[in-house]
């Protein structure tokens, strides 16, 4: 998928630690599925996240789903060690409708600058705000196909939480989600499918595939669904439960 052109220069230079993971740049393009527009599946729950890069711990990530007004609120914070061996940081708060579509997406990011963004949804469309350190903000807006979103942001892996909650339960099978990935600027879509049970660390999960063109993510969930664990095996990456 081609970057957008309008990008400052300064946004095309700052990267945010992508020796972990990013989907950036191996996002389909193809249409996705739109969903009807019913509650979703999402419950209250906190957790902490060991982020492990060819089994070393790099980093952490604290977070929290809860309801408000009705709606959703998913936020989380992570701390990562950068090859260098400085300290990267990253927030993100989620808010969501009833049915899991955004609202509204905040995020920041600090490495050798701050940096962040707001971005608001309505109708398909994202607006965003980028705050880039030392640049004037800059405004984009990216259209979808449909009002369901879903934000799946760098080195955030509790959104992947959320995306377990958004998938339909009941009819299981491979289904397509509308995608943005903030701190990117890149829309595009994935397909989640049902792997069936899985077995880590002598414990049995469901489990769930999350798949693009050339990459695999692995969702392994307990029996209340909640996220316990996510495997990106092509970057030897590790997200564990704590």
């Amino acid at each position: 998928m081609s970057r957008h052109d309008a990008q400052p220069e300064q946004f095309i230079r700052w990267k945010l630690v992508f020796w972990i993971f990013t989907l950036a740049s191996v996002l389909s393009a193809a249409p996705a599925q739109k969903k009807p527009a019913s509650a979703a599946a999402f419950a209250q729950e906190k957790g902490k996240l060991n982020i492990l890069l060819d089994g070393k711990s790099v980093g952490h990530e604290e977070f929290e789903i809860e309801s408000s007004g009705g709606g959703w609120v998913a936020k989380g914070a992570s701390t990562l060690q950068t090859p260098d061996g400085k300290s990267s940081k990253v927030n993100g708060t989620l808010t969501l409708q009833p049915d899991g579509s955004p609202i509204r997406y905040d995020w920041t990011a600090q490495a050798d600058k701050t940096n962040g963004a707001h971005i608001l949804f309505t109708n398909g469309v994202a607006k965003i705000t980028l705050e880039m350190q030392g640049a004037r903000p800059f405004e984009q807006d990216l259209s979808f196909t449909s009002p369901m979103i879903v934000v799946l942001d760098n080195n955030l892996y509790h959104q992947y939480a959320v995306l377990a909650r958004l998938y339909d339960w009941s009819r299981r099978g491979s289904q397509t989600f509308a995608v943005l990935i903030p701190q990117e600027l890149t829309p595009g879509t994935i397909n989640v499918d049902w792997a069936g049970a899985l077995n880590a660390g002598g414990k049995t999960y469901e489990g769930l595939k999350v798949t693009t063109s050339d990459l695999e993510v692995i969702l392994y969930l307990d029996s209340n669904r909640k996220l316990m664990r996510l495997e990106v095996p092509a970057a030897k990456v590790a997200v564990i439960r704590e």
